[in-house]
C-alpha cells in the first residue's frame, strides 16, 4: 500500500523528521567504532548501529512516541538513502570488473549459499520449534518484498506461508542490519576466509544488511576495501535480479518439499479463492490489516527526498572526513552533487522502461560503466568525487532512517511470536556463512 501526499505536505513533514535524523546520526558519528573482544574474535560495532539503535528506541518509546506517519516517512527516506548507497558503490565495481571476471562463476556458485543456506538449516530448526506451515514461508529465503508476491501466488494471502513471510521480513528489518555486521566482523577478524569471499556472501538481497556486513569485512581488510565493496555489491545485485525466478521456481518448492518430508504431511494445493468463510476468515483479515499498517510506505516525490538526504549524507561525510583527519573536502560535496545526478538519470531512465528495469539496475550499470577503464578520463572523475564520499558515513544515514521507521513493526513482530528469532538468527548466519564457504572454494577451483 502506498500513501501519496503533496510535495509541500511531504516537505512539511519531513523538515522535523530529518532535523531527528541528523541529531541522530550525528551522534552516532561522534560516538564512532567501537571494538569488542570476545571469546572467538573480535567484533566492530560502526556508527551505523548506534545509528539504528538510537533510532529503533525514538521508535518505539512510549513517553512521546513518534508519530507512525513519520515512521513511515522515515522509511521511505531509507529507501532513497539506499539509491545513495547503492551509487556510491557502483563507483567501485567499475575498476573491479577485471577482479569481477577472474572470480568467475565464484559470483554465480555462491547464490547456491544464499539459497540453501536458510533451507538447510534455519527450516529444520523451525520443524523442531514447531512454527507448522509457517515454516515454510519463513525459511525459503531471506524474505525481502518479493517474497509477499511469491507465497501469495502459490499459497495464497490467507495462509501459514505467508504469515511465515511476513515474519522474516519483520525480523529482518528490525534485527537484520546490526546481526548480519556482528556476524560478518566476527567472521572476518578470524582471517581464514579471502576477502572477496566475504564480501559475495554478503550479498544477501538486502541492501541495508549487504552495506552492514561489507562495512565490517572492511574492518578487518581495510586495504581490499574498494574490492570488497565492487564484489559485494554486484553480489547483491545478482541476489536481487535472480532471488524472484530462482525463489518462485527452485528455492519455495524445494522448502515446501523438504518441509513436508521432515513432517510426514502431504502436499498443499495452491490457494484458490475460498467459496466458504473459514472460521478463521475474520483473524485472518485483522492480521492482514496490520501488515497493511506495518508495511505501508509514503510516497515522497524526489524533489523533496533528494535533498533531504543528499544533506544528511554530507553533514556525516564532512564529519567522517574530520574524524579521519582529512577536513572539509569539496571533493565530498561535488561527489553528493554527481551522486544525486545520477540518481535523477536513473529515475528517468526506469520511467521511460516503465520500470520493467529498475532504477537501481540503471544506477548500478550506469555507474560501473562510467568508473570503468573504458572512459579513463570520466573514470578519474567518478572515483575522485564520488570516490571521496565516506561509504560508511552513507550506512549510518541508511539506518538511522531505519531506525526511526521500526517502531509500527514491533507490535507485529511480537504477534508473531518468539520463534521467529531463532529462526532468523540461523536463517540469516547460514545464509552469509554458507555463501562465503561456496565462494571460497569456487574462488580456489578458479584461481
Amino acid at each position: 500500500m502506498t500513501i501519496t501526499a503533496s510535495p509541500q505536505t511531504t516537505r512539511t513533514k519531513a523538515l522535523p523528521l530529518a532535523a531527528m535524523a541528523l541529531a541522530v546520526a550525528v551522534t552516532a558519528q561522534l560516538i564512532g567504532p567501537l571494538k569488542v573482544s570476545v571469546g572467538v574474535g573480535a567484533l566492530l560495532i560502526f556508527p551505523m548501529v548506534w545509528g539504528l539503535l538510537m533510532g529503533l528506541v525514538i521508535s518505539v518509546q512510549k513517553i512521546k512516541p513518534l508519530p507512525v506517519k513519520y515512521q513511515r516517512l522515515a522509511a521511505a527516506l531509507s529507501g532513497v538513502a539506499v539509491l545513495v548507497l547503492c551509487a556510491r558503490l557502483s563507483v567501485d565495481i567499475g575498476p573491479n570488473i577485471p577482479t569481477m571476471l577472474k572470480a568467475g562463476p565464484a559470483l554465480l556458485l555462491q547464490e547456491v549459499g544464499h539459497l540453501l543456506g536458510t533451507i538447510v538449516l534455519a527450516l529444520p530448526l523451525a520443524v523442531l520449534l514447531k512454527m507448522g506451515r509457517a515454516t515454510v514461508g519463513a525459511t525459503f529465503s531471506l524474505d525481502r518484498e518479493p517474497a509477499f508476491a511469491m507465497v501469495s501466488e502459490r499459497f495464497g494471502p490467507n495462509s501459514d506461508e505467508y504469515r511465515g513471510v511476513l515474519a522474516m521480513y519483520v525480523f529482518g528489518t528490525v534485527f537484520g542490519a546490526v546481526y548480519i555486521s556482528l556476524v560478518s566482523s566476527l567472521v572476518a577478524n578470524w582471517k581464514i576466509f579471502d576477502p572477496l569471499a566475504l564480501a559475495m556472501g554478503s550479498g544477501v538481497g538486502s541492501g541495508s544488511m549487504m552495506a552492514a556486513s561489507a562495512a565490517s569485512i572492511i574492518g578487518a581488510y581495510p586495504d581490499d576495501k574498494t574490492a570488497i565493496l565492487g564484489m559485494a555489491a554486484v553480489s547483491n545485485m545478482i541476489t536481487s535480479l535472480l532471488g524472484v525466478y530462482v525463489g518462485m521456481y527452485i528455492a519455495l518448492p524445494l522448502a515446501d518439499r523438504v518441509y513436508r518430508l521432515l513432517t510426514r504431511t502431504p502436499a498443499v494445493v495452491a490457494a484458490a479463492p475460498a467459496a466458504v468463510p473459514s472460521s478463521d476468515d475474520a483473524g485472518n483479515a485483522a492480521f492482514r490489516t496490520e501488515v497493511a499498517d506495518a508495511t505501508a510506505h509514503t510516497a515522497v516525490p524526489a524533489r523533496v527526498a533528494l535533498p533531504i538526504v543528499g544533506a544528511l549524507g554530507l553533514v556525516t561525510a564532512t564529519l567522517a572526513d574530520l574524524a579521519a583527519g582529512k577536513g572539509f573536502s569539496v571533493m565530498t560535496v561535488v561527489g553528493y552533487l554527481v551522486i544525486i545526478a545520477m540518481l535523477l538519470a536513473a529515475y528517468g531512465l526506469a520511467k521511460l522502461t516503465r520500470n520493467k528495469v529498475q532504477a537501481v539496475i540503471w544506477l548500478t550499470t550506469v555507474g560501473a560503466l562510467a568508473s570503468s577503464p573504458l572512459i579513463p578520463p570520466l573514470a578519474a572523475f567518478m572515483h575522485s568525487t564520488v570516490g571521496a564520499v565516506d561509504f560508511l558515513s552513507i550506512t549510518t544515514i541508511v539506518l538511522t532512517l531505519a531506525g526511526l521507521s521500526l517502531g509500527k513493526d514491533i507490535g507485529l513482530l511480537r504477534k508473531i511470536g518468539w520463534r521467529i528469532i531463532p529462526v532468523g538468527l540461523v536463517a540469516i548466519t547460514a545464509s552469509f556463512l554458507l555463501a562465503t564457504l561456496i565462494a571460497e572454494f569456487s574462488l580456489g577451483l578458479w584461481h
